[in-house]
């Protein structure tokens, strides 16, 4: 297909992009992983600037409490339980034909991640919590990919550009700079802290994929918008030789199957995954149904019991709704699934 550069005119009189840097972006694959608040809005920007390839991972669907700050999900999507990639890709669509998406309704784990990174120029890490994050850092390293770390909760959020074999790792981050200890779960998030941290993410992302590395911010970002604080700290002596994701004897030990979690609690959603047998959707229909009022789609099976609902992904991924009671959920899961 004949790419229209129109669109892209303004972005390409700026200096520091031009007509070789909006080349250099059609030619781009980009991988987000998460497509909740971040992962949504990044993936917007990314289309808007004309990123020719985007792969989005993403495990959940949409939910009525995402609309406040997920800028591409409507009350439809909710309605239909449409997974949030498939949803984001629809909407992407409309905003620009040009750009190749691939949505994935996926977990995110070291074994499911993997096949993604092939000719990966870029991970962004749009995700909730730093067990995916420190499988990110670690596959990121093993491959020499760059990523980019965001997150916010509340009125604050933080960025940092991780360039394998040149910056310190998420790991060393972690040892000299307290991260945040609240999730939105506990305190909730605004949508302006969202879109600050999109906009540092995605400024460092287009500086990487029109090869402008002089350019990088080399400080961690930190900020927070409702009490009118920011910090930008240079952590380039965190880096640590001895680290095992990045350092001289690298073991990447969040890639050990004995080191991943295999049930979680999800933010802010009162609900536990859990990762079990995958069935064939159809099959498992017939067998769920007796035991409550049953909704599927071609992604997804939902369960309404007495006083949970579950939800079944074509993945084996089960989540159980109305609970944070990781041997409730599993439980349940046995008494439905066997």
């Amino acid at each position: 297909m004949h790419t229209d550069l129109r669109r892209y005119h303004r972005q390409m009189m700026f200096q520091h992009i031009g007509d070789s840097g909006q080349e250099k972006l059609l030619e781009k694959n980009v991988l987000i992983v998460g497509c909740g608040a971040l992962g949504s809005s990044i993936a917007e920007m990314l289309v808007r600037a004309g990123v020719g390839n985007l792969t989005i991972i993403d495990r959940d669907y949409v939910d009525l409490t995402n609309l406040q700050r997920q800028h591409l999900f409507t009350e439809e999507d909710v309605l239909n339980h449409t997974p949030k990639v498939i949803a984001a890709k629809q909407q992407l669509n409309k905003i620009n034909s040009q750009v190749n998406i691939e949505a994935v309704v996926l977990d995110a784990n070291p074994n499911s991640l993997e096949p993604y990174l092939n000719n990966i120029d870029l991970v962004m890490d749009a995700t909730d919590n730093f067990d995916i994050r420190f499988v990110i850092n670690d596959l990121c390293q093993k491959y020499e990919i760059p990523w980019i770390f965001g997150a916010c909760v509340g009125s604050a959020g933080m960025s940092y550009t991780i360039l394998p074999k040149k910056t310190p790792c998420m790991d060393c981050l972690l040892k000299v700079t307290p991260m945040f200890g609240a999730t939105c779960d506990a305190v909730g998030v605004i949508g302006p802290a969202v879109q600050v941290v999109v906009s540092y993410q995605v400024t460092e992302a287009l500086k990487l994929l029109v090869e402008a590395n002089d350019k990088l911010r080399t400080t961690l970002i930190l900020f927070d918008l409702w009490q009118n604080q920011f910090q930008s700290i240079d952590v380039t002596k965190a880096k640590d030789a001895n680290c095992k994701s990045c350092g001289d004897n690298q073991t990447y030990p969040s890639l050990d199957y004995a080191n991943q979690q295999k049930v979680a609690v999800l933010c802010g959603r009162d609900t536990v995954q859990i990762r079990g047998k995958q069935f064939e959707l159809n099959e498992l229909a017939i067998h769920v149904q007796k035991f409550g009022e049953m909704v599927m789609n071609p992604f997804l099976i939902r369960l309404k019991l007495e006083e949970h609902e579950m939800v079944f992904f074509q993945d084996g991924r089960v989540f159980v709704h109305g609970t944070n009671s990781i041997a409730s959920a599993k439980k349940l899961y046995y008494q439905i699934v066997g």
